[in-house]
């Protein structure tokens, strides 16, 4: 019987739970991130005017945004977005520490989901326009109005402006990251397909051998059964023809002695012929047991004078002319009379007589 084993199969679109040494790494970047970004913004006076409370704050998400790309990178998406958006709204100046954000970027593309990833590959680009539209055009806590009235023009004039080649890089640097987890992850889920293929291939082999091996037994099992009955056939009639001529004997006159070893003699002969079909049933090869019943197949007076000589009346007659059967026809009809006259001898009246046709 094929055994079923049950598997718990993870996608690489849905994040498992992470054992506690996989956190390890994360969070000590994370805190790396958050000591290095105030110590650079004291150590080059990024601050200057606007605070340094403001670069704790963008240090902050950003450390956040580190530390839980590896166990929800949607999440860590969007806290990098709040870090976009806090330096469009205070105006100050991003951090060489901030360039762990490709950290980020790997982790979406690597184990985000399907919108995860095509959020973050679409956020590297507008990251880069946003960036041109905003910087080129010194747009810095202006309304609304303002904006919609400078916004393309200032764009329009900033194509040949440096930001332009930043933009690029920054695409770039963004980019390679997102790509490599991109195809880290598919490179995972081409694993996971062989992995899958070649367990599937060790369950239908499995299962092949076990029905080989259901099928020998069954075959094992038929011949087993099929032995039994021949030696239950064989056994049973020689028995039955032997108590027959047994019970004769006590009928015999005593004075009659000649009539007695008669008797004696074919009870002997049927206990000889029983024992030599027994050894034929069981001999070595199916292929001699067979050939040697044909030859016994063929010899059926022997078999209702046999029965004969035990005392009962049999009338055997033959209709047509005899015809030679192959040799697994011939075992059938030896074992088919065989079988009748042993039923015939046990179950049938004493006093009333057997009759064997045969066409």
């Amino acid at each position: 019987m094929a055994t079923l084993t049950p598997r718990l199969e993870t996608s690489p679109e849905i994040a498992p739970s992470l054992a506690h040494g996989e956190w390890v790494p994360w969070v000590v970047l994370a805190g790396v991130v958050a000591v290095l970004g105030p110590a650079e913004a004291v150590t080059t006076r990024s601050f200057g005017t606007s605070g340094l409370g403001h670069y704790l704050a963008v240090t902050l998400l950003l450390a956040g945004a580190v530390g839980l790309s590896r166990r929800w990178p949607g999440l860590a998406l969007g806290l990098v977005w709040l870090v976009g958006g806090f330096h469009m709204a205070t105006g100050i100046r991003p951090l060489v520490t901030e360039l762990v954000v490709v950290v980020v970027a790997f982790a979406t593309a690597r184990w985000g989901g399907l919108g995860t990833v095509w959020l973050a590959g679409l956020s590297i680009p507008m990251a880069a326009v946003i960036g041109v539209v905003f910087m080129g055009s010194g747009f810095i806590l202006l309304s609304a109005n303002a904006a919609s009235s400078r916004l393309f023009p200032a764009a329009a004039a900033g194509l040949n402006r440096p930001e332009i080649w930043g933009a690029v890089s920054g695409v770039a640097i963004l980019g390679i990251p997102w790509t490599v987890g991109l195809a880290m992850r598919s490179w995972d889920r081409a694993r996971a397909s062989r992995v899958s293929l070649g367990l599937a291939e060790a369950d239908v082999a499995s299962a092949q051998r076990e029905s080989e091996q259901a099928r020998e037994i069954a075959r094992l099992r038929e011949g087993q059964a099929r032995l039994a009955h021949d030696v239950h056939d064989v056994v049973g009639h020689s028995l039955a023809v032997i108590l027959a001529q047994a019970e004769s004997a006590q009928y015999l006159r005593d004075d009659d002695p000649a009539a007695l070893k008669a008797t004696m003699a074919t009870i002997a002969d049927s206990a000889r012929s029983s024992l030599q079909d027994v050894r034929q049933v069981l001999s070595a090869t199916q292929q001699t047991a067979t050939q040697q019943t044909a030859a016994r197949a063929a010899d059926l007076d022997r078999l209702v004078e046999g029965v004969r000589s035990s005392g009962r009346e049999i009338i055997d007659s033959e209709v047509g002319a005899p015809r030679p059967l192959p040799p697994e026809l011939a075992a059938v009809a030896y074992r088919v009379l065989q079988e009748m006259l042993t039923n015939a001898v046990r179950h049938g009246r004493p006093d009333r007589p057997v009759h064997v046709e045969r066409h």
